[in-house]
C-alpha cells in the first residue's frame, strides 16, 4: 500500500509540477525570476508559489479521489522543501554554478550560441532549436526533488 501512495503522490506532484512550470507561470516570471537583486527574487517567489499551488490542487484531487492517507506534517515538509528547492534552482546562476563545480557547463550551455558546437544556420548564424541543456539540467534537477518530496508525503 505505501509503495502504491508513494507512487500516485509522484505522479501527482510531477503532473502539476508539469502545468505549473509551464502553464500556469507567466512569461514575465519565465523572463525575470533569474535576474539578480530583488526584482529576479520577487519574480522567482511569485513563480514557486503559484506553482506549489498548482500542485497542491492537483495533489489533493488526487488524495481525495484515491483516499490517500497522507498527513498535514508530511504534506507541509515535501511541499516546502520541494518549493525552496524549486526556487534556488530557478534562480539560474545558482543553476549554473552546479553545472560547472559538476563538471557539466559545457552541456548547461548546449542548444545555445555559446556551445562551442551550436547548431548555425546556412548565413553562419546561431540555429533555433528545441531545447537546452539548461533546461535538461532544471527539469533534472526538479524531478529528482520531486521524488524526495513524494517519498516524504507518503510516508511522513
Amino acid at each position: 500500500m505505501l509503495a502504491a501512495q508513494f507512487a500516485a503522490v509522484f505522479i501527482a506532484l510531477y503532473v502539476g509540477h508539469s502545468v505549473g512550470d509551464h502553464w500556469v507561470q507567466t512569461s514575465c516570471q519565465s523572463a525575470t525570476k533569474g535576474k539578480a537583486g530583488w526584482t529576479g527574487r520577487l519574480s522567482c517567489t511569485r513563480h514557486v508559489l503559484g506553482l506549489t499551488l498548482t500542485k497542491a490542487v492537483v495533489l489533493a484531487a488526487v488524495v481525495l479521489v484515491l483516499d490517500l492517507h497522507v498527513t498535514a506534517a508530511g504534506l507541509t515538509i515535501g511541499l516546502a522543501l520541494d518549493a525552496m528547492t524549486h526556487w534556488w534552482a530557478d534562480r539560474r546562476s545558482t543553476l549554473a554554478w552546479l553545472a560547472k563545480v559538476t563538471g557539466k557547463a559545457e552541456f548547461y550551455s548546449l542548444g545555445t550560441g555559446s556551445h562551442p558546437a551550436h547548431p548555425v544556420t546556412a548565413k553562419g548564424e546561431p540555429a533555433a532549436t528545441l531545447g537546452t541543456g539548461a533546461y535538461a539540467l532544471d527539469q533534472s534537477f526538479h524531478h529528482l526533488w520531486l521524488l524526495v518530496a513524494a517519498l516524504i508525503i507518503a510516508t511522513v
